[in-house]
């Protein structure tokens, strides 16, 4: 049976506060658990039941414990894992570099940790794998954005700075999310550049419009007042894409 101690560890680790303390997260959930021991995260500990246990790499340097199904569910967030929850170290906030033939994501003050989550999923699918955040955007580590990403958050890097002193130094061209930019369908993206998103009912932020070398937008056709921020995200990264050269 799981002591005490370790389960107010990994409880703890749902708090941002704790993760931040302890440098460690939780992953939920046979599939997540599954990329996570083929990425490049360090894994510490690997918690599942006897039927998953039997199907991971062998001679994985973690603590490794068989538990029952109601034991996950009563560790998870997630009433629906059933099968494995592991624990893994937080990788170290390093600056990306972006290539000028390749798209990168700048997400500026994104809060929600499911629309987080989708973008990353999103991103993967779409082969960018690098995001620039606002320190403002939720956690990457967050265990809803985690879920939400599907195994994605193994595959895309995320870097969290000041985008008014990130921004400036970057050569690309810098191409920012507005509801008055020139049409998705009709931009010309060329190989490679940032993508603004902004937050999800203020857009991008004042002080960042100075960066942006051009404002995009998805044409409407309809009545809706908006786009949900991921949902924008999808629509631009697959016009990126198509138009690459």
């Amino acid at each position: 049976m799981l002591s005490k101690a370790k389960i107010k560890f990994i409880k703890s680790l749902q708090v941002k506060k704790y993760r931040k303390q302890e440098q460690c997260f939780v992953v939920q959930g046979a599939k997540s658990v599954q990329e996570l021991l083929t990425s490049g995260f360090e894994v510490s500990m690997i918690l599942g039941t006897a039927d998953f246990l039997r199907h991971i790499p062998t001679h994985i340097p973690a603590e490794i414990m068989e538990v029952t199904e109601k034991e996950l569910s009563d560790l998870s967030e997630f009433q629906t894992n059933d099968s494995a929850l592991a624990v893994a170290r937080i990788k170290q906030n390093n600056r990306l570099a972006i290539q000028a033939n390749e798209f990168a994501l700048v997400l500026d003050d994104i809060r929600d940790p499911g629309n987080l989550g989708t973008i990353i999923r999103t991103a993967d699918w779409f082969g960018i794998h690098k995001i620039i955040a606002s320190e403002e955007t939720a956690d990457f580590y967050n265990p809803k954005v985690i879920s939400a990403t599907m195994g994605s958050f193994c595959r895309v890097e995320i870097y969290y700075t000041n985008l008014t002193e990130y921004l400036p130094g970057i050569s690309l061209p810098i191409y920012g999310a507005y509801l008055d930019g020139k049409d998705v369908h009709r931009t010309d993206f060329g190989s490679g550049g940032l993508i603004v998103i902004g937050n999800e009912s203020r857009g991008i932020s004042a002080p960042l419009e100075q960066f942006i070398t051009q404002k995009i937008t998805i044409p409407r056709y309809g009545k809706a007042e908006s786009l949900n921020a991921a949902i924008a995200t999808a629509v631009i990264c697959d016009n990126v894409v198509r138009s690459k050269k």
